[in-house]
């Protein structure tokens, strides 16, 4: 499954070759970043401009808004999640879903969803950047969210540490006393880069990006990736001039140790097992977990659902 999955996301970014970063592109994003510490970069916008606050709008499930990081795509500009709600509403504890990268479809997030409802908590399904609603036209779903343009892999990210920020306030102030995030590969890296700025009464993260600089020039997933950087002569060292901002494990989670669960593959060759158990140990002893599968598999959920039952 792994390799099947590796050989589409290498063929997406060959489509996409021409998004390529030049050197000095990035040479200048990266210096505009040196200066700034994660709250900065990540900052909500009424915290950093003393902007009014967001303007939530509620049809039916669906919740949207604007965008704090607006981009070139419109249909990219206003965030959206679906909402699971149980019988007792706004004041039932919340689970934050967070899905994949490039995440077919929502049925199995559905089956989850539904799972925790009979459970008594509300679900919110963020549609993560360039994903299902917020899908360029033209172009596959979740495409755009990692290429081998660098910067605009750094902004999306942005945007998505804080619309996440976003929800998980919009969850507390709507009376959830409790509000968790289950997060999946990409998600669970948004989510490791948010913890640090928002408290959660548990968080799961499923096999997240903990090594930045493997995901982008060492991982079966980037090599048509590496390969197009190298040739506009961007290197690995790049990557880490932009990890006090990027890589979960320059940070520290304001969420207690004993409330996080990290779970691994024992032969994901994307997040690496020894990776992972690194970011726990960094992270003052997160709970690690490791599954029989790759980076691609059903195991790994049925592990964070029965890790999740425990905090309940």
């Amino acid at each position: 499954m792994d390799a099947v999955m590796c050989a589409m996301m290498n063929t997406a970014q060959w489509r996409l070759r021409r998004h390529a970063v030049t050197r000095d592109r990035l040479e200048s994003y990266l210096a505009a970043c040196d200066g700034l510490d994660h709250r900065g970069y990540y900052g909500l916008p009424e915290e950093l401009r003393n902007v009014p606050a967001t303007v939530w709008k509620r049809d039916g499930h669906h919740l949207s808004w604007t965008s704090p990081v607006p981009g070139e795509h419109p249909e990219n500009n206003v965030a959206r999640a679906f909402l699971h709600e149980t019988d007792s509403s706004g004041k039932a504890p919340t689970l934050i879903l967070m899905h994949a990268l490039m995440s077919a479809n929502d049925f199995g997030y559905r089956r989850i969803a539904a799972r925790f409802n009979k459970q008594g908590w509300n679900v919110l399904f963020p549609h993560l950047p360039y994903h299902y609603s917020r899908k360029p036209k033209g172009y596959t779903n979740g495409a755009l969210t990692i290429t081998s343009d660098l910067v605009r892999n750094a902004e999306t990210l942005r945007q998505s540490v804080i619309e996440l920020r976003q929800l998980i306030r919009w969850a507390r102030r709507r009376g959830s006393s409790r509000v968790a995030v289950l997060a999946t590969s990409y998600g669970a890296w948004v989510t490791a880069l948010t913890l640090p700025l928002e408290e959660t009464d548990f968080s799961i993260l499923l096999q997240p990006v903990a090594d930045v600089g493997h995901a982008t020039f060492g991982s079966p997933a980037s090599r048509m990736m590496a390969g197009l950087l190298r040739k506009n002569g961007i290197h690995r060292d790049a990557i880490d001039r932009h990890a006090h901002l990027s890589s979960p494990e320059r940070l520290r989670p304001i969420t207690r140790p004993d409330r996080i669960t990290v779970i691994g593959g024992t032969h994901d060759r994307l997040s690496a097992p020894e990776s992972l158990k690194s970011l726990c140990a960094s992270w003052g002893g997160a709970r690690y977990l490791e599954v029989n599968q790759g980076h691609f598999g059903y195991g790994a959920m049925r592990c964070a659902l029965a890790e999740a039952d425990r905090y309940l």
